[in-house]
């Protein structure tokens, strides 16, 4: 069994700090395998606590005490206790000043957590618990402090020398040594606290707010790596008149920095004043980056920019509260990149990844609520629920408020709560008094755990002239929850007749918003002259599962005829979904998969004879739902079956359409390869025919693709055209990854793409080759994007691969989650969570997982992070 015990905390045993720090001063000698920190903090007992002469205890991992002095007199042994974990001050006085020097090894630390190198630079990620590993502090965040940071460096090695707040101060030393200090003057909680040093080029601009301030913009980038940081800096700047207009909150400080870092645990992190960012979401050029990457660069530099004011300004009393920055942050960055780009196709994407990861996760051992009430690793609720669930509760309440009263909540929020760190109560309190509701029922999002389920039974009155809607709502047990109270769920729906035209309902809208709030509610519409098809959780007005059954015939009259953009696309998908589950059925009883209903297939040819105006909403009406989406909905996962009936579906839309395809495909072949919303949405369309007509294996097609890949002019449809490879046998794939590599070998990012299109290879051999990848001279484990690109991509994007018979995929990922956890916790229990959904699968293959787990379980050493995810999926 491991060695490692893990310590439960729990919400109910939440207690004020004990000690205030006003103000921090720190001071680092810089070197990568030997910096010294010194620290002063002014303390004082919080008034709010009340014990009686308690202790101090500061957090501390990893460190190397050299002194303690306290109001300038240094510490005996008896005057303090030390352990691995924290210093104990016994004792002290009301008010006082502590002054503490230690040692770290930046170059040693490969969990990234706390100070550590990358490609020579030194920086910093804090969240959540990383700045004990810098200097023994109160390392939690309720305890907010203004700060004041001087750094010393060798002037070569280390040029740059950046952290929070404003520059006050610089100067030169003996021994090519050079200094600079920087002021915070706002109270901020330690993980937002960072430094970088190192040999950077930057991209400089500058932005006039609304009250006619002028801030400057910074941009760090390796050298070569400079002329990919325009569209980072333009980004910026588009957050930052975007949330002025959108939220009317204004930046701070007289300087807003980005540093683009190599090895980073996560995407980016919103420190104050000084984001540090992994270069996933920095670096973008048209030729290096798809239009996917564009898009996401300009969503996370919105994300952390936001959370200036919902994460830095107003910040989180407690870990248990994440959601209350992260969740309200992803609804400000989804409403962003909805008003840059469509506000449909964000929507539906954003569904869509909601419904195929985090509904899985409120589904399996792993659930828990957007406020947990118990973790044991927090590094571990970094989760799908506590962002993207989050988002859609913040989203919700929007919905029943509108975008006005929402606006006028969120004011009173930061007006209220600026410079305090408060709880997801609090917040729903601000929305509550600004607009005199109450949402005490609604609530229950945040502290019930899984996805509640409504189901709706319709009912026509012909005589009377009334439709009635019918609905019924329970959310299944989760772990530790067995019982649910009814939630507060708002669901907008529309009525369209039989000629697929939208019936006027109240106050003359089309749509409306119904407060289902029973186990069991009905509402009713009146001076209905013909029964309807109805339109329900129209925009997903609500994260649930929808039981409604309709028929093939009335879903198609909905995709044809549904105004609201999500709800034909789920149209669509039901229809996608429908015909894909019984050839499934049929493939399992060995007979062949019925044909495409003759409407289906006419519907897709009206779509293909007239493009819509926003290609890229239609090349999500015309895209198959994935195989993990499926996956998710199949009581028992039959792998094998899923992906034959996924593949002839496909191929009976491609080969009756082919023409079609064709014709759609050459139009918009030779676009200009610029970002343009029409440019991109041409090439996606594009991309989008070439995917139908690849499962056809035509000789022609196939020069196509091959003759894409050759002449591409961006990385978008070079991509898209290897993607379509990858799938091929290595006699026909394995010239063209050669080539690709061979051009774009110096580009960590696209080799990153390199090594994930083969991970998630169909072919048969995609395992024995993604083994022998691990020995490539470009692989390297200690790098988290690369281990991501690889190991994720096979893992979590693989499934017919990963979910091998033998169970030879789910060894694969065990012995690397294995070897990872020894260099880098936090990755290593993000890639565990791939074990966790055992039970979606028959026995053979649950009980190839459960050895799997228990195989990690029991290594020597496990951490904590890997611990608390494999017992829980254990204990499923």
């Amino acid at each position: 069994m491991p060695n490692t015990e893990l310590k439960t905390i729990y919400l109910k045993d939440y207690t004020v700090p004990e000690f205030l720090i006003s103000h921090t001063d720190l001071q680092f000698n810089l070197s990568a395998d030997d910096t010294l920190v010194q620290s002063k903090l002014n303390l004082r007992r919080n008034p709010d606590c009340k014990k009686i002469s308690p202790d101090l205890v500061l957090m501390g991992e990893e460190l190397s005490l050299v002194s303690i002095t306290l109001n300038g007199e240094t510490l005996n042994d008896t005057d303090y206790t030390l352990d691995a974990e924290t210093l104990t001050i016994h004792q002290p006085t009301n008010e006082f000043v502590l002054e503490i020097s230690n040692r770290i090894n930046p170059a040693s630390n490969t969990a990234l957590s706390g100070l550590y190198e990358s490609n020579k630079m030194l920086c910093t990620q804090c969240e959540a618990e990383g700045f004990r590993r810098i200097t023994w502090f109160l390392d939690r965040p309720d305890v907010m402090s203004t700060y004041s940071v001087k750094l010393t460096a060798d002037k070569q090695l280390y040029p740059v020398l950046l952290s929070n707040g404003n520059r006050i101060n610089a100067g030169e030393l003996d021994n090519n040594k050079h200094w600079i200090e920087w002021r915070d003057p706002f109270p901020k909680p330690s993980y937002l606290f960072a430094l970088v040093a190192g040999d950077l080029a930057c991209l400089k601009d500058n932005f006039t707010t609304s009250s006619n301030r002028n801030v400057a913009l910074e941009v760090y980038v390796e050298e070569h790596d400079l002329e990919k940081s325009q569209h980072a800096m333009q980004s910026l700047k588009n957050a930052m008149r975007w949330d002025e207009k959108a939220f009317g909150r204004e930046y701070d400080l007289d300087i807003y920095m980005i540093v683009a870092v190599s090895h980073f645990n996560m995407g980016a992190m919103e420190n104050k004043g000084l984001n540090v960012f992994n270069t996933k979401y920095v670096l973008a050029s048209e030729k290096t980056a798809t239009d996917t990457d564009f898009e996401n660069v300009e969503a996370v530099i919105g994300h952390e920019y936001f959370h200036n004011w919902s994460g830095n300004r107003v910040t989180c009393r407690d870990w248990f509260q994440l959601s209350l920055k992260e969740g309200f942050t992803v609804f400000r960055d989804q409403q962003f990149t909805a008003h840059q780009t469509s506000d449909a196709v964000k929507r539906i994407n954003d569904v869509n990844m909601l419904r195929t990861h985090q509904f899985a996760e409120d589904a399996g051992p792993l659930a828990h609520p957007i406020r947990p009430d118990v973790y044991a690793e927090i590094n571990n609720f970094y989760t799908l629920t506590i962002y993207e669930k989050g988002a859609e509760v913040v989203r919700m309440l929007h919905t029943l408020l509108g975008e006005a009263r929402f606006r006028r909540g969120c004011d009173l929020y930061f007006e209220r709560h600026d410079g305090e760190a408060v709880t997801t109560e609090d917040f729903v309190k601000a929305l509550e008094d600004a607009n005199d509701v109450n949402f005490k029922q609604f609530r229950r999002w945040y502290s019930q755990a899984g996805t509640p389920v409504v189901e709706v039974v319709t009912h026509y009155d012909a005589d009377k002239e009334i439709y009635t809607l019918s609905f019924k709502q329970h959310c299944p047990a989760t772990p530790n929850q067995s019982f649910k109270e009814p939630s507060h769920i708002p669901i907008r729906v529309g009525l369209i007749n039989g000629q697929g035209k939208e019936i006027t309902l109240a106050k003359q809208q089309t749509s409306v918003v119904l407060e289902l709030t029973e186990p069991e509610q009905s509402f009713t519409f009146e001076a209905i002259k013909s029964e309807p098809i109805p339109s329900i959780l129209r925009g997903f007005s609500a994260p649930v599962k929808l039981r409604h059954h309709l028929s093939v015939e009335q879903t198609i009259h909905l995709f044809q005829h549904d105004t609201d953009p999500f709800n034909r696309w789920e149209a669509g998908q039901n229809c996608f979904s429908t015909l894909i589950f019984n050839a499934v059925k049929a493939l399992q009883n060995e007979q062949p998969p019925s044909a495409l209903p003759q409407a289906f297939i006419e519907t897709f040819r009206s779509l293909l004879q007239q493009p819509l105006d926003d290609l890229a909403y239609q090349s999500l009406l015309l895209s198959l739902p994935s195989k993990a989406y499926l996956m998710e909905q199949m009581e028992v996962v039959d792998i094998n079956a899923l992906f034959e009936a996924h593949r002839f579906i496909k191929h009976s839309l491609a080969s009756s359409l082919k023409d079609l395809w064709l014709s759609n495909y050459e139009q918009f072949h030779h676009v200009n390869a610029g970002i343009k919303p029409q440019e991109i949405a041409q090439r996606t369309f594009k991309n989008v025919s070439l995917s139908y007509l690849m499962t056809l294996e035509d000789e022609r097609v196939t020069t196509l693709c091959t003759n894409q890949f050759d002449t591409a002019q961006n990385m978008s449809d070079q991509i898209a055209a290897l993607g379509q490879l990858s799938h091929r046998d290595s006699a026909q794939s394995t010239p063209y990854f050669d080539a690709f590599y061979a051009q774009w070998k110096g580009e960590a990012l696209v080799i990153d793409k390199w090594f994930g299109l083969q991970a998630i290879s169909e072919k048969q051999d995609a395992l024995d080759g993604v083994k022998q990848l691990l020995k490539h001279p470009d692989f390297d484990i200690k790098t988290p994007n690369r281990v991501r690109s690889l190991i994720g991509a096979f893992a979590m994007a693989n499934p017919l691969h990963f979910n091998a018979a033998d169970g030879s995929g789910y060894a694969f990922i065990a012995d690397n989650i294995i070897a990872l956890d020894a260099i880098n916790p936090q990755v290593a229990a993000r890639l565990a969570n791939s074990l966790s959904r055992w039970k979606k699968f028959a026995m053979g293959r649950q009980n190839h997982i459960k050895q799997q787990l228990s195989r990690i379980q029991s290594h020597s050493g496990i951490s904590k992070d890997v611990l608390e995810i494999v017992t829980r999926s254990l204990n499923a």
